[in-house]
């Protein structure tokens, strides 16, 4: 019964465990969020608000869906931030979201003054975090945010190109 010795069992689990606080976890839950809004056909963006390592808001792109054109996942997160912690400033925050914001996401994430923004894909034509412009570190402004980007972009960058594919063939 040489299976039953100590040796024969291996106490190292199959997978690796997760890291519940890792930014690897936080966009694999922006990444759930994009999902649902390819789901709704909006452009599937999803975004996370993560504070002292809890989720404190989850939202998606409902542009279509509200008929607002404010209504990015970025905004919509921020917003239900800010409700979660019962104000405005976000300082102890970090956004996670799929695609690199855009400059009107980029401007209220500075004016809710969050510390990190993370990000999956860059936009080169229109990123306000470095793509097109970088508002989110812009010296003059009254904050400056930290900025990592490239997390799950693959992942990311597959289900934009994807939706717009499918949407060019529809056409």
């Amino acid at each position: 019964m040489d299976f039953l010795q100590p040796s024969a069992f291996s106490l190292q689990p199959a997978f690796p465990p997760i890291d519940l606080t890792s930014d690897d976890f936080f966009m694999s839950q922006a990444l759930r969020q994009a999902v649902k809004a390819y789901e709704a056909e909006e452009v599937p963006v999803g975004a996370v608000v993560v504070h002292r390592e809890r989720i404190i808001a989850r939202a998606y792109n409902q542009v279509e869906t509200l008929k607002d054109a404010t209504a990015h996942a970025e905004i919509l997160a921020i917003t239900q931030a800010e409700q979660a912690l019962g104000d405005w400033r976000l300082n102890e925050c970090d956004l996670y979201v799929t695609k690199e914001p855009c400059p009107m996401c980029a401007g209220a994430l500075v004016n809710a003054r969050v510390q990190r923004v993370i990000f999956g894909c860059h936009d080169p034509r229109g990123g306000g975090a470095g793509g097109l412009l970088n508002i989110l570190q812009m010296p003059t402004l009254n904050h400056r945010c930290e900025i990592r980007s490239g997390v799950r972009e693959e992942e990311c960058g597959r289900l934009l190109k994807n939706f717009f594919s499918e949407k060019r063939n529809l056409k």
